[in-house]
């Protein structure tokens, strides 16, 4: 039998996620863990976000995972690559840990037209600046035009399942409206939380 895959995140977003990864694999068990009880995440510092990813990780490790996927965007900006780079050496150099930007990042340029590329994150990802790195990195050649806007109200919008409410509504006009002041051009929205996913048919309602 294999071991699980185990699949984090700050919250009840990481299911969207689990829900696609299944749909590609159903032949393996998973393991979800979701840390409500410290959610949201993208307000915390870097130190924090590691700490609290870190302690998931060897749970989810303790609990048989070989593999485990950073489905929150701000664990995966913040805490992967120390994780990567000096706990999975100490720990066991056989299990992996991997985030969830890369692949968005990869995938922007089958859905961009004009190459205007808007990054609806929360304020940590936002900060730590990786989906501009990845983009540069891996999209060099295309030179990308990219705009990030937090969004500090959405996670706990949809972590109090008040996504239909007028809150919700008046938080999404917000955010879209700014980005899209800022750069009219956007034709590409990266919704850059697992969260955010959850509130994809009000965002349609105010994207334009």
């Amino acid at each position: 039998m294999s071991c699980p895959i185990g699949v984090f995140d700050s919250g009840y977003g990481g299911l969207t996620i689990l829900k696609d990864i299944v749909k590609e694999m159903p032949e393996y068990d998973y393991i979800y863990l979701g840390d409500n009880a410290r959610t949201p995440y993208g307000t915390r510092s870097f130190d924090v976000v590691y700490k609290y990813t870190r302690e998931a990780v060897l749970k989810l490790f303790g609990m048989g995972c070989k593999l485990v996927i950073l489905a929150c965007n701000t664990a995966s900006a913040k805490a992967l690559r120390t994780i990567q780079q000096v706990d999975l050496p100490r720990i066991d150099s056989q299990r992996r840990v991997l985030g969830v930007i890369r692949p968005s990042v990869e995938a922007v340029a089958d859905f961009t037209g004009n190459g205007h590329i808007g990054i609806l994150a929360t304020s940590g990802t936002v900060a730590s600046e990786s989906y501009l790195l990845e983009i540069a990195k891996i999209h060099s050649e295309r030179g990308f035009l990219v705009t990030q806007q937090a969004c500090p109200m959405w996670v706990p919008i949809v972590e109090n399942n008040e996504m239909n409410s007028p809150g919700a509504a008046f938080f999404v006009q917000k955010y879209i409206d700014t980005i899209l002041q800022a750069d009219p051009q956007i034709d590409t929205l990266v919704l850059a939380c697992t969260h955010y996913p959850l509130l994809r048919s009000v965002i349609d309602r105010f994207k334009g």
